[in-house]
């Protein structure tokens, strides 16, 4: 099952071969294709990546110091490993109760650079640096590019 982990660039950064688990990810729900049931797979998985932004987000607000750019890691895991949460925040979230290999990662999806300062502005609740990132796409890397993303 494709799952989102929402992360951050100072954790991805330190993937030896194992992310941290459980933790709440995003996915394609039978929650998430009710709400938008005219949406295609594509726009599914859409859906639940921005969902793992919007947590990567969360865990910048709760450090500081970690660099501004949203991370989130796309990985195939078994379905046994993914729980439905029992008052998900939004129709895409899941629990993760498994350990994700660096062999399960699939891509990663970062921030720009240039998206660093409405980053640490919506990590500290500003509504309109949120707004302008909602307009952003998060850009794609390979799993074997991880040493090469820019930290912001």
């Amino acid at each position: 099952m494709r799952v989102y982990l929402p992360v951050t660039l100072a954790e991805l950064q330190h993937v030896s071969p194992v992310l941290l688990a459980p933790r709440v990810a995003h996915a394609v729900t039978p929650a998430l294709r009710t709400l938008w049931p005219d949406e295609d797979e594509e726009g599914w998985e859409y859906a639940a990546q921005a969902g793992a932004a919007d947590g990567s987000l969360l865990l910048l607000a709760g450090s500081p110091d970690a660099p501004s750019l949203r991370v989130v890691v796309a990985a195939d895991v078994p379905e046994a490993c993914v729980r439905d949460l029992e008052d998900p925040p939004v129709p895409s979230a899941v629990e993760v109760v498994c350990r994700v290999e660096l062999g399960q990662m699939v891509s990663v999806h970062v921030d720009e650079p240039a998206a660093a300062a409405d980053v640490a502005a919506a990590a500290t609740g500003d509504e309109f640096a949120i707004e302008r990132l909602e307009d952003r796409d998060l850009l794609w890397y390979d799993v074997t590019e991880i040493g090469q993303i820019p930290a912001g």
